[in-house]
């Protein structure tokens, strides 16, 4: 391939983009935001390095981590490099190796991530991922913790009404190992159910025992407010301890959460297989507004830390810092700038005063562009002192 023309020096890369004003004024406020919020959670701040050892940030997401990872060469050691397709795996190494308290650790984040592929339609490659992880904090009271803050997160952008959805990997992981599935077979089995495509999964399953063919194809079905507990419980209870102590949890998941944010709505999606490969019991999305597709996802993974020498309870959740932004309000922030322009100053008393005029405007928040400009209003010199006058829409 050529170098490009001087015509098409300027373009980006497909689903690179940048942020322009006013948009990433709004997206660094949301940004600060959320962060305010759980640092009140008690969730300390993570600040991971953008560019890792790429073994570090793949041993614990499996091969379709690897897939979305950049890679580079570093010239100095030799090893191979990566750049962060995601966040979590980072969190878990700090937590082992460089804050190994052995109480609870509350980490949160909010920075940007490069894939290498994109993951759905036309998505960015470069998201700013914001989140929390809570390491050593075992069973429902965990993952209840971590999933009312994902609530507050989609209630601090105003995003209505606020919807969470649970489900458990244990119950698939439990009946596709019983059902003793060929791995190809087992794969195809997977995908079906992800797309509760229930025509593939009878093709599929017509020579499972019956037992464990009926269970897998159900589990589709079993959605829906917590009266579905009900359901899974007749049919999937009796057939494997494994599938009755899943269900038990996500009943205390549920009691806990209702305890800790009672505002919230809670579903329950059984076939919900998202993070199948490293999820290790529920796992949960968050749904808001008009949107059809979850704005928020996590679940518990615990164990993530092993692979760095400290294998312990986690849980959390991350979301995409555009996608809230998309659910917010437009933004109530006054966008008018004050223009100061010391070549408007008729006299040397009014240049001496401008400055001070100026730095009184700014410390109550108000923003003055020191310079020619256009902007809703302007400091002019009254014969004393400097003050706000409106600009018409033609005067510049």
């Amino acid at each position: 391939m050529g170098d490009p023309t001087d015509g098409d020096r300027w373009l980006l890369p497909e689903g690179v983009d940048e942020v322009l004003p006013p948009r990433a004024r709004a997206l660094e406020r949301l940004r600060r935001s959320l962060l305010d919020l759980f640092h009140l959670a008690g969730f300390d701040l993570i600040e991971p390095p953008l560019l890792e050892y790429v073994e570090s940030l793949t041993i614990a997401g499996g091969a379709e981590l690897e897939l979305q990872t950049f890679k580079v060469v570093d010239q100095d050691s030799g090893r191979m490099m990566g750049l962060r397709p995601d966040i979590t795996a980072q969190a878990a190494r700090i937590d082992a190796r460089s804050l190994p308290t052995e109480g609870p650790a509350r980490l949160c984040y909010a920075g940007p991530v490069l894939r290498a592929r994109p993951a759905g339609l036309f998505p960015a490659r470069t998201p700013i991922r914001v989140g929390a992880e809570l390491y050593g904090v075992p069973g429902p009271e965990g993952d209840a913790e971590v999933l009312a803050l994902m609530g507050a997160v989609l209630e601090a952008v105003d995003a209505a009404p606020v919807v969470l959805e649970l489900g458990h990997v244990g119950l698939c992981r439990a009946l596709l190992k019983a059902a003793a599935l060929p791995p190809v077979q087992e794969r195809k089995v997977f995908d079906a159910l992800q797309r509760k495509a229930d025509a593939d999964l009878q093709a599929l399953l017509v020579d499972v025992a019956a037992p464990w063919a009926g269970a897998l194809r159900e589990l589709p079905k079993l959605y829906g407010p917590e009266a579905v507990l009900e359901d899974a419980e007749a049919l999937l209870a009796p057939l494997l301890p494994e599938l009755r102590d899943a269900l038990a949890e996500l009943r205390a998941i549920a009691a806990a959460l209702a305890e800790r944010a009672p505002g919230l709505s809670v579903t329950f999606d059984l076939a919900e297989l998202h993070g199948y490969a490293y999820h290790t019991g529920a796992v949960f999305s968050a749904y808001a507004g008009r949107q059809g597709s979850a704005v928020a996802r996590g679940g518990r993974y615990d164990g993530i830390g092993a692979p760095f020498g400290r294998a312990r309870p986690a849980t959390g959740f991350d979301a995409d810092l555009a996608a809230l932004l998309a659910l917010a309000p437009a933004d109530s922030e006054v966008a008018d700038v004050v223009v100061a322009d010391p070549a408007a100053a008729p006299s040397a008393e009014a240049r001496r005063a401008l400055p001070a005029a100026v730095a009184a405007l700014r410390a109550d928040g108000i923003r003055v562009m020191m310079g020619p400009g256009t902007g809703a209003q302007a400091l002019r010199w009254n014969g004393t002192r400097w003050t706000l006058t409106p600009l018409a829409l033609n005067e510049e």
